[in-house]
């Protein structure tokens, strides 16, 4: 469990009157604890695979204005830079489902822009699908919609918390679906240089 590990470890030391500054800069974890955690199902390797993409540097980018576009006009953002030589492209960490644009309807305009650059160049595109929600069940019922439309990779932003990942990412390994952690609120833990936890430890 990954939220018993660091409760663990910086569970109330941060909170210690005595200490003014604190900062988790890395940790070892023994071999036969490390054991019992799966790690991430997939990696850089099957994301080439999946892109068929070798040899190259891989060239993505996030959507942007990030909020206020139509599900429409989203997905023809997403058309077009696959189309111009993007092999990816990514929600934002704050493009969820808001009334100008609901999450079906955007993963409906995204896979329609992604089907249709792939047609044009002949070669495999994808987009992060952004499925983080407030709990855990509709977080399950986007990654399932995704996948029934035919996305290959879903996306969860790390505000969330370890629990949540932990979770998404055995969803992940059990429907053969890519995920990405977009680190969504790292700064509060890792931006001061003497206190809170290394990005690399996160």
């Amino acid at each position: 469990s990954l939220a018993n590990l660091t409760a663990s470890i910086i569970g109330n030391v941060f909170g210690f009157k005595a200490i003014s500054a604190l900062r988790l800069e890395d940790m070892r974890i023994p071999h036969s604890y490390l054991k019992t955690f799966q790690g991430p199902a997939t990696g850089i390797v099957v994301e080439r695979e999946r892109l068929n993409k070798y040899g190259i540097p891989l060239l993505g980018a996030t959507v942007k204005p990030k909020l206020g576009l139509s599900g429409k006009n989203y997905g023809r953002v997403v058309y077009e830079g696959l189309k111009g030589g993007l092999d990816f492209l990514k929600d934002d960490e704050n493009i969820n489902s808001q009334p100008f644009m609901r999450w079906r309807e955007r993963f409906l305009y995204c896979m329609e822009g992604i089907n249709r650059a792939s047609s044009a160049t002949g070669e495999v595109k994808g987009s992060y699908l952004n499925v983080t929600a407030a709990t855990m069940e509709e977080v399950y019922k986007r990654s399932e919609y995704a996948k029934q439309v035919g996305s290959v990779i879903i996306m969860i932003d790390l505000v969330m918390g370890y629990t949540a990942i932990q979770s998404i990412a055995l969803w992940a390994r059990e429907n053969d679906m890519l995920l990405h952690l977009h680190r969504a609120g790292n700064s509060t833990y890792a931006r001061q240089k003497n206190h809170g936890i290394n990005f690399r430890v996160i």
